[in-house]
C-alpha cells in the first residue's frame, strides 16, 4: 500500500481550534491514507500566532522548512531558523510562538499515530504560554540534547573531507552526525535516539543525477517529503515523478524504488516509523530473485 500527495493539494487548514492562533496544518499522513504508524504533516504559523502549552501521549518531530518560530519545552524558549529539526517527547509539556515577521513553516512527525477524533484523548491543553527563558538555538551546547540542526553543506560528501575547527559553530563531528553515502544516495540522520527518539527516525535523503534505489520493502512504514529537484518513484508496480512539496508515503510491504534520472540533485526529507531494525531492515526484491534462480539452477 501507498500513498501520493501533490504539493498542489497541500492545504493547511486551521489547527487546535480554541487553543491556537494563526496556526494551520495540512495532514498528509494518517490514517485515511492507510497508515496505522506515523502521523505527517505540513504546517504554518502566522507572525504573532501561537499555540497553547499541550502534552501528547506520542513522540512528535519538526524539521523548519522557513521562518522563525520559538519552540519552548518546559519553560525554555528556542528561536529556530530553517534547517533546525529537533524531538518533542512524550509528555513533555511545550508551545509554539510564531515570530514578529514571516510565516514560518515546518514539517512534523508524530508516532505512535494520532488518534482520529471521537477516539481516546491523546492531546491536552495547559493553558496560554505566559513567561518563557529565551534563547536562540545553540546545538553545541550540551543541553541541546533534544535539537539539532543541518546546514546544506552537511550533506556534501567533500565538505566532509577535512576536519572540523574545534571552535566550529556546530555539533562536535562524531560518528552520531556522520553522513552515509552509497549508491550516488547521501543520508544525514537527523532524529534518532541521539536526541532520544524512540518510536520513529527523521533523516535527509539527496540523491545525485543517476542515483538509485532498486526495488525493495521493509518492516516499517516511511514518508517522504520532496523538498528540491524531481525523482521517479515506484510504488506497487506504479511510477511517479515526484517534484518540490509532493508528499509520498509507503506502507509495511509495499516494493518501492527511486531512480534520479533528471541531471540535477533532489532532496527529500524522510521519516521511518517503527525505527528501522538492527537486521532485516531491507528486502531488495533483485536478491531474491537471484536466489530464486541460484536454486532453480540446482534443481
Amino acid at each position: 500500500m501507498h500513498h501520493v500527495l501533490r504539493a498542489k493539494d497541500v492545504r493547511p487548514a486551521a489547527a487546535y481550534r480554541g487553543h491556537s492562533k494563526g496556526f494551520s496544518r495540512c495532514s498528509a499522513v494518517n490514517d485515511t491514507t492507510g497508515s496505522v504508524h506515523m502521523g505527517v504533516g505540513i504546517c504554518a504559523l502566522e507572525p504573532g500566532g501561537g499555540i497553547d502549552r499541550h502534552v501528547h501521549s506520542f513522540e512528535e518531530s519538526f524539521y523548519v522548512l522557513e521562518g522563525a518560530p520559538t519552540l519552548v519545552m518546559d519553560g525554555r524558549g528556542v528561536r529556530l531558523a530553517p534547517g533546525a529539526c529537533g524531538l518533542i517527547p512524550l509528555g513533555v509539556e511545550h508551545a509554539w510562538v510564531g515570530s514578529a515577521k514571516g510565516t514560518a513553516r515546518w514539517i512534523d512527525m508524530m508516532a505512535p499515530q494520532p488518534r482520529p477524533a471521537g477516539a481516546e484523548e491523546d492531546t491536552w491543553f495547559l493553558g496560554p504560554l505566559s513567561r518563557y527563558e529565551k534563547a536562540q538555538l545553540d546545538i553545541r551546547d550540551p543541553r541541546s540534547r533534544n535539537f539539532f540542526r543541518m546546514a546544506d553543506d552537511d550533506i556534501i560528501v567533500d565538505k566532509l573531507k577535512i576536519g572540523a575547527r574545534a571552535d566550529a559553530p556546530k555539533v562536535s563531528a562524531s560518528m552520531n552526525t556522520a553522513l552515509l553515502a552509497y549508491s550516488g544516495i547521501a543520508l544525514k540522520m537527523l532524529v534518532d535516539k541521539r536526541l532520544d527518539a524512540q518510536l520513529h527516525t527523521m533523516f535527509m535523503v539527496e540523491y545525485q543525477p543517476g542515483g538509485v534505489a532498486h526495488p525493495h520493502d521493509h518492516p516499517m512504514e516511511e514518508a517522504y517529503v520532496i523538498l528540491d529537484g524531481e525523482v521517479d518513484a515506484v510504488g506497487d508496480g506504479k511510477r511517479y515523478t515526484l517534484k518540490k512539496g509532493d508528499v509520498f508515503w509507503t506502507g509495511v510491504g509495499c516494493v518501492h524504488a527511486f531512480y534520479n534520472t533528471s541531471k540535477k540533485t533532489v532532496r527529500w526529507l524522510e521519516t521511518q516509523s517503527p525505527p528501522l531494525p538492527d537486521r532485516y531492515g531491507y528486502r531488495f526484491s533483485r536478491d531474491w530473485e537471484y536466489l530464486k534462480e541460484k536454486l532453480a539452477a540446482k534443481a
